[in-house]
């Protein structure tokens, strides 16, 4: 699974990428920084299971930080989106080419409202960023409707004569935009049209049905960010009266905290409430200052910078994943070699033991016998769905694991 980062130029998309990544991608303060999407690797912070079973960890995939368990997974950084790109105009075409990849996505926006429509600096409090999250949303649904519009009289008469679903052919022409047949089927429902009719669709139609797929296929939360500025206070809580989504977030604040524990200056993990400086940290009285702010403007009063909340949030609440610690020795929650809970890995919401097999590996999935509950000790038959923390050991006759 992939979230993509989102947003109009100049909202500090590419802070809040490189502050998650710790990447040193361009960051400055005019539109269009980011021409070519950034990838990188970020981490979803999920409680470990080790204190609970009283045991000592030892990490391989992933992380564990005083039972804080980091768990990494690819965040991409797209180009910024202005008025007509799903047209092609301004970076329209490396935006939109990026985002068909992504399965959930994380809008930042300009709480503050400094930053007018095409992503030029204006007063803070200038801009309304409701207008941006419609803008977004307007953008996004008139480029899948354009891609459904180059096929879809073919594909409604198709229907139509061969009295087939409409299911099977929509779900041929998005598999190229992680758009899958359930997502489809959730859509159609929603839109309430005529499936057995769709050369009876009008445009305004087509249009709806894009909409709702869009908000199905790509779940999207609003990264409300510069929280250290006094304006965004009012516009998060009108962007939350929306019914939006919504975490704020600094990412400036995280950047700034992640690179001084980088170099050893500050205790922090990312998604703390506060950060202790180190004793040896040789901190300039400018330096000082300015993490004072830090803790007084964001963490105080916000709780954290929303950086790592918005990134687990992505994860765990818009793509329902789940953690599950496979083992092979479930008595001693250990690999062959003795590494005790050495692999997490995040799995949809619903995934069956079988369908667990196969994500480690395509044998462990054709020989699958049963699994084993760790905690128990029960078997767990292949259509077991799998819950968050699960820890199990899978039987098979291609070995076990």
């Amino acid at each position: 699974m992939l979230a993509g980062v989102v947003g109009k130029p100049n909202v500090g998309k590419s802070t809040f990428f490189s502050a998650a990544t710790l990447l040193h991608v361009a960051i400055e303060n005019r539109p269009f920084t980011t021409i070519k999407p950034n990838r990188g690797i970020a981490y979803l912070r999920t409680p470990c299971v080790h204190p609970e079973l009283g045991v000592v960890d030892n990490p391989n995939n992933s992380l564990c930080l005083n039972g804080t368990r980091l768990v990494p997974v690819e965040l991409i950084d797209c180009a910024g989106l202005v008025s007509g790109s799903w047209q092609g105009k301004g970076l329209g075409n490396y935006f939109l080419d990026e985002v068909r990849k992504a399965d959930a996505l994380i809008h930042v926006v300009d709480a503050a409202g400094a930053t007018d429509e095409g992503g030029q600096p204006c007063p803070p409090g200038t801009r309304d960023p409701l207008k941006d999250v419609e803008l977004l949303d307007y953008e996004i649904s008139m480029w899948l409707n354009q891609i459904m519009q180059k096929d879809w009289r073919r594909i409604a008469q198709t229907v139509e004569l061969t009295h087939t679903s409409l299911l099977d052919p929509l779900t041929e022409r998005l598999s190229g935009l992680a758009i899958r047949k359930p997502h489809i089927a959730e859509a159609l429902e929603q839109a309430d049209l005529n499936e057995d009719r769709p050369t009876q669709w009008s445009e305004q139609d087509l249009f709806h049905f894009c909409h709702r797929l869009l908000h199905i296929a790509k779940p999207l939360l609003i990264a409300a960010n510069k929280t250290d500025l006094p304006q965004a206070d009012e516009n998060i809580r009108r962007l939350k009266d929306a019914g939006l989504k919504v975490i704020p977030c600094c990412a400036e604040a995280e950047l700034v905290l992640r690179r001084a524990a980088d170099r050893n200056l500050v205790d922090y993990v990312p998604g703390d409430s506060t950060f202790s400086t180190r004793a040896e940290a040789n901190l300039t009285a400018e330096q000082r200052r300015a993490l004072a702010l830090i803790q007084d403007r964001v963490l105080t009063k916000w709780g954290n910078t929303g950086v790592q909340e918005a990134i687990n949030a992505a994860y765990f609440d818009l793509l329902e994943m789940v953690t599950v610690y496979p083992v092979e020795n479930p008595e001693r929650f250990s690999n062959r070699d003795g590494r005790v809970l050495p692999d997490v890995y995040l799995t949809p919401k619903g995934t069956t033991a079988r369908q667990f097999a196969y994500q480690i590996h395509s044998d462990l999935g054709d020989g699958f016998l049963y699994a084993i509950d760790a905690r128990t000790k029960m078997r767990l038959g292949d259509e077991h769905p799998l819950k968050n923390r699960s820890i199990i050991s899978i039987v098979s006759t291609k070995g076990r694991r």
